[in-house]
């Protein structure tokens, strides 16, 4: 149902709009009434009342989803966080209503005064931003543990029901969760890749939605935050769709991109799902896209087509790799710290003479530099080629 039109103060559609509304509910058996446009909490009491059946908005909506999909503490503790914090602006409006009588979604709140209710989800806000500050300052420990190893990070990202997933696990053999539903990650997953030689670290994030509410990107900002503080995004998009759909999809990640910060970050649009269409049909969104996508390459993570084209691509953007080669004499930490490097460098020769080991490798210029700090503390001599 739509209506153009001011929006009412009682209902936000019209009286006549109401009407209509109540008996399509009643015609229908709907269970709920879902508004596109945000209800402020007396706009739902009385649409509620005039229906007989819960109505809620596309915030409420989003929260239920990702609700049903967070699987994580963290995941669980920010979108509790996100729904506190808007029943804090409605808090002295939610308990008159509630006290006016029970309608579907204002039941519950009992005989609660409007200053105990608000001090109670403050109380509960202020209990969650704690725990979730632990949460953060673990993942920060991650993060400075991860660029130690000196790994070049590649961050999944785009519209949700991309497929982020379905690439991840191609490109890692791991085996996250994988739905035609939207947001089946909210949470972070980070696995350790390997492209000729070259590792990198490779993290599946939580997927962007048109008008995401502005307290879902702040409750998931330090989820998001692996986006910013990576070498390169992987912008996955459905090619599957019609071009304006692909277009509008395209313009939400961008925005999303720049809300959060790494809109300077280098990024490859990485086309999925061709196999639902045919290469015709590829080649004609490819050029009526041209204008609109960053370095593309159409891919399908479903069946593994054109992955080698990817990868090349990842290498090219993420190429500031040096070489470089070491002397170190043999003792008692030379061995381990061998052992590191063939785990966290491409070595490419090693050779053994006397007292001594001779390597070159490559690796990134962070790594290079943690490996010459080692390698200085092994009394040994360190060269860049």
């Amino acid at each position: 149902m739509e209506q153009i039109r001011e929006g009412d103060a009682r209902y936000q559609i019209g009286i006549g709009k109401v009407q209509e509304l109540a008996q399509l509910v009643k015609e229908t058996n709907a269970e709920r009434v879902i508004f596109d446009n945000p209800l402020k909490a007396v706009q739902a009491y009385n649409l509620a009342k005039a229906t007989g059946v819960e109505n809620i908005d596309r915030f409420q909506l989003i929260l239920e989803i990702f609700t049903k999909r967070a699987t994580t503490t963290e995941a669980q503790l920010q979108i509790k966080l996100a729904k506190l914090q808007r029943d804090l602006t409605q808090a002295k409006e939610k308990v008159r209503l509630a006290k006016k009588g029970e309608q579907p979604g204002f039941m519950g709140l009992g005989s609660y005064e409007v200053d105990i209710y608000y001090e109670s989800v403050k109380r509960e806000v202020h209990a969650i931003r704690r725990k979730l500050k632990r949460i953060r300052g673990n993942r920060v420990l991650h993060r400075k543990r991860r660029a130690e190893l000196g790994f070049p990070t590649i961050s999944l990202s785009g519209y949700t029901n991309a497929g982020k997933s379905s690439l991840f696990n191609i490109l890692t053999e791991e085996k996250v969760a994988v739905e035609s539903t939207l947001f089946t990650t909210l949470s972070t997953t980070t696995r350790l890749i390997e492209i000729s030689r070259k590792k990198f670290m490779i993290i599946d994030t939580v997927g962007f939605i048109d008008r995401l509410p502005l307290t879902l990107i702040e409750a998931f900002h330090s989820t998001l935050e692996e986006t910013i503080c990576s070498d390169l995004i992987l912008l996955v998009v459905d090619i599957s769709e019609p071009a304006e759909t692909i277009r509008k999809k395209l313009a939400v990640c961008s925005e999303t991109i720049e809300r959060i910060g790494a809109a300077g970050v280098p990024l490859i649009t990485v086309l999925n799902k061709t196999d639902l269409i045919t290469q015709e049909e590829v080649d004609q969104k490819l050029n009526e896209l041209k204008t609109s996508v960053k370095t593309p390459v159409t891919i399908s993570a479903l069946n593994g087509t054109n992955l080698d084209q990817l990868k090349s691509q990842i290498l090219m953007e993420l190429s500031d790799f040096v070489k470089a080669s070491f002397t170190i004499p043999m003792s008692a930490q030379a061995m381990p710290f061998i052992s590191w490097l063939f785990k966290n460098a491409d070595v490419r020769t090693i050779e053994y003479f006397g007292d001594a080991a001779h390597v070159v490798f490559e690796s990134n210029p962070e790594l290079a530099e943690i490996i010459r700090d080692r390698v200085g503390k092994l009394d040994g001599q360190f060269e860049k080629k």
